[in-house]
């Protein structure tokens, strides 16, 4: 059982899969974003095939801690994947969906890549799933300071 993270964007979303004992976040994929049913499809296959039992979304917020368009739209977005995971006949056990203050995760992404001397091109491809992976390991990070 594995947590993911999710960086939802307008073009693309940013998927990670922790390991099975919780304690680090990989980057796995970017989807590019074709229409909500293919893209919700696809994080439903990927929850099936990494037995995810929580989704963490990031959700975008102002510097001040207010939500904007991006958020709204991030919150519309995991709503309609929530309605689809617990209506879905291929999934029989309840996924939790939570949302993490994402604020500068894509800077930080973009901050590491460029320390890494990672082209522009590859940056443009890699970092959303690398900010996905740093909200989930946010997350992972937090629950083992609680334990």
């Amino acid at each position: 059982m594995r947590y993911m993270g999710l960086d939802v964007g307008d073009r693309t979303i940013g998927v990670a899969i922790s390991d099975s004992l919780k304690i680090t976040a990989q980057g796995k994929e970017t989807i590019f974003r074709q229409s909500i049913k293919q893209d919700i499809d696809r994080l439903v296959d990927l929850i099936l095939e990494y037995e995810v039992t929580r989704v963490v979304s990031g959700l975008p917020k102002n510097m001040n801690g207010t939500l904007g368009p991006q958020g709204e739209k991030t919150q519309d977005f995991i709503k309609k994947l929530e309605k689809k995971i617990k209506y879905s006949d291929r999934i029989s056990r309840d996924i939790e969906i939570i949302f993490w203050d994402e604020r500068l995760t894509t800077i930080g992404a973009q901050k590491m890549l460029i320390q890494a001397d990672v082209s522009r091109q590859k940056r443009k491809t890699v970092i959303d799933k690398i900010a996905a992976q740093l909200i989930l390991q946010g997350y992972l990070d937090s629950l083992s300071r609680t334990e």
